[in-house]
């Protein structure tokens, strides 16, 4: 009995060398595993102008639909890693991302381990972690619908003019919290909780806590702290009438929408999580220290112990 082509999407920054090299290698990697390499079309026709000796490769959305793709490989920093999310949003594929950047956040491993990382994908010998993700509506006076997106890091609102500040209000549930001008308010996940969200003054919240985050930017309030919201919640932010000019909603850093006076983002849980790939079960603090480079010298601990054990 033939079995089914495994088809595997390969996500690359093609602009840098060392990446074109690592995707070359991952690549020819699969083929010789009798997988099926998928790339999106614009990533093909750059490594395709990178690499004269590509040869053919299935695209995405093209020959091979992404309800059909077994898992992405990412090879590139956490802005490729959240791309990669966006191109396998409507499928089941977790995403392996392969850190060609400098901090990596959502990489799994450094590229020295890529070859080891291929092999195992081929083994299916990995885990899948979901990450809570943000389903980001904006709405206008009458309570229409008039853009609609995900985030799996963060929903910003922010001013679309450096002279001016935002006039909005925070809704919980609902109900009014507070009003204030500001720079902005960022809307967090646990994954995103080292992102924006933590260059803002919000607090790092380890990715088995479900939680939203809600952090002003710059407001000019007395009571305009760092919320810690439950998954069940619905945060909203409306951008009142009296705002001297216009907002702008940024989803991942990716995706945005215009946002005039009177218009209202609402965020709460998506219904559908993000799923990661991971090779190397480990502390989220091990991740912490290293990605920071956060001083511990002269730790008098426990060492590594079992999983499940705690000190």
């Amino acid at each position: 009995m033939t079995q089914p082509q495994r088809s595997i999407l390969v996500v690359a920054h093609a602009r840098r060398g060392d990446t074109v090299r690592a995707a070359e290698r991952v690549i020819g990697a699969l083929r010789g595993a009798g997988a099926t390499p998928v790339l999106a079309a614009d990533d093909a026709l750059e490594l395709a102008t990178e690499l004269p000796t590509l040869g053919p490769v299935a695209i995405l959305d093209v020959d091979v639909a992404v309800a059909d793709v077994e898992l992405a490989i990412v090879l590139g920093g956490d802005g490729t890693i959240l791309r990669a999310a966006e191109l396998v949003r409507e499928g089941t594929a977790p995403v392996l991302g392969i850190n060609m950047g400098h901090v990596g956040f959502l990489a799994e491993i450094e590229r020295d381990d890529m070859d080891d990382a291929v092999r195992r994908v081929i083994a299916r010998d990995y885990a899948v972690e979901e990450r809570l993700a943000l389903q980001v509506r904006v709405k206008d006076a009458h309570d229409s619908v008039l853009y609609e997106t995900w985030a799996l890091n963060e929903a910003t609102v922010e001013k679309a003019s450096r002279e001016r500040l935002l006039e909005v209000v925070i809704e919980v549930d609902g109900r009014p919290l507070s009003s204030f001008g500001c720079d902005g308010v960022v809307v967090s996940t646990p994954t995103g909780s080292t992102a924006y969200n933590f260059s803002a003054g919000g607090p790092v919240i380890w990715p088995t806590v479900e939680a939203i985050s809600v952090v002003p930017l710059s407001a000019h309030a007395l009571f305009a702290r760092p919320l810690v919201v439950g998954p069940e919640h619905t945060v909203a932010i409306e951008v009142l009438e009296r705002t001297n000019g216009v907002g702008i909603l940024w989803c991942d850093g990716r995706r945005s929408h215009d946002l005039p006076p009177g218009a209202r983002v609402v965020v709460r849980r998506s219904e559908r999580p993000v799923r990661l790939a991971r090779l190397h079960p480990a502390a989220f603090t091990d991740r912490l220290v290293r990605k920071f480079r956060l001083p511990v010298e002269g730790w008098r601990g426990p060492s590594a112990l079992p999983p499940g054990e705690t000190p």
